[in-house]
């Protein structure tokens, strides 16, 4: 588990140390990313994971499940993204949006991050599920 306490002695949860992802060589918290996303109104669900990019080699990519009252389309898709730029570091942002029906998940509810990730093309050899 990682976390880090702010200047008032609050602890702020990072997620699982195996779930870092790396991005331009800086790690950054899915749980993060995955959070100010569902501050949007219009999102429900969010994975953050990396993707491989010929450009930057690895950007972040989010799935998102919206909420039943809202469409998916571009429009969307640069509202969301304005919306996390405002909120969080510019390079935590995800570069990549999919609009999916369903996060896959666990019997008990987690996501399988595995995935997700071997949707992207990338799966971790230290991934434990």
């Amino acid at each position: 588990m990682k976390c880090f306490f702010l200047l008032d002695a609050l602890p702020i949860y990072c997620g699982r140390g195996d779930e870092m992802l790396k991005v331009g060589g800086i790690f950054v918290s899915p749980f993060e990313v995955e959070s100010c996303l569902m501050g949007h109104p219009a999102v429900l669900e969010a994975a953050a994971v990396e993707s491989p990019d010929p450009i930057r080699g690895m950007v972040i990519k989010a799935f998102l499940v919206l909420r039943p009252e809202f469409q998916h389309s571009e429009s969307l898709a640069t509202e969301i993204q304005d919306y996390v730029r405002r909120t969080i570091a510019p390079y935590k942002h995800p570069r990549k949006l999919e609009f999916v029906a369903a996060l896959p998940k666990t019997t008990s509810g987690k996501i399988k991050r595995r995935e997700l990730r071997e949707r992207e093309g990338g799966s971790r050899i230290e991934d434990r599920g």
